[in-house]
């Protein structure tokens, strides 16, 4: 859980250095530096997603969870739940300490790096995605604070138990999963790392929530096909 812990320390270092500047952040500032990480993310999907020993594999997998993604709008249902909650707390000037909590949560938690970046450190004990996602939330982190308050650091405790559950399921299933379903599986997910490092710097608008699915399909079909071939 080394990526996880590193994870909450820098959203609460973010959130504390974010409420000592109250004037904020400069957008542009925060959009360069988003955007150069965005270019790290990109490469870390990369490296991943080259684990491949079957390129159909990841094909498919893909093709098959964005069926599947698609079929239950995934990403819609996220984009949903956010907005009711954030709802339910109101304005930041009408709520502040809750709306700033519930809306760093929601955001550090709700997506793909998330819990790509969980099960990979659970599987393969490698924590490279979520470091970059650290970085990522503690500059997060310190723009949220210096304007909704210091509500953003406890979004760290969400984060912490949310990650750190994924990370834990992953160590136990990885224990019966074979080299090669593990490979295809963080391939997979490293394409939709990829994707988000193309949504951060603006190229494209992918919904990477809707290709979830494919990283246990591809595990699935990994698993069958070795099955498959064992018998």
């Amino acid at each position: 859980m080394v990526g996880t812990l590193i994870n909450a320390a820098a959203i609460c270092a973010g959130a504390l250095l974010g409420t000592l500047l109250k004037k904020g952040i400069p957008q542009r500032v925060g959009d360069t530096v988003i955007q150069g990480l965005g270019l790290a993310v990109i490469l870390i999907g990369a490296q991943m997603a080259l684990q491949t020993k079957n390129p159909l594999i990841v094909i498919g997998s893909l093709a098959l969870g964005g069926v599947v993604g698609a079929g239950l709008d995934i990403e819609g249902r996220l984009e949903s739940l956010g907005k009711r909650i954030e709802a339910r707390f109101g304005r930041p000037g009408e709520s502040g300490m809750a709306y700033a909590f519930v809306t760093a949560s929601l955001i550090f938690c709700v997506g793909a790096m998330a819990v790509m970046g969980a099960i990979e450190d659970g599987l393969t004990g490698n924590p490279r995605t979520l470091i970059a996602k650290a970085m990522l939330d503690g500059i997060a982190a310190a723009i949220f604070a210096s304007t909704m308050g210091i509500g953003v650091l406890f979004s760290a405790i969400p984060v912490f138990l949310y990650q750190g559950a994924i990370t834990l399921a992953a160590r136990v299933a990885g224990a019966g999963l074979s080299p090669w379903v593990v490979a295809e599986l963080t391939a997979t997910g490293g394409l939709l790392i990829v994707a988000i490092g193309f949504n951060m710097i603006k190229s494209a608008r992918i919904k990477v929530g809707n290709l979830l699915p494919a990283i246990f399909i591809a595990a699935i079909i990994t698993a069958v096909i070795e099955m498959t071939r064992q018998y």
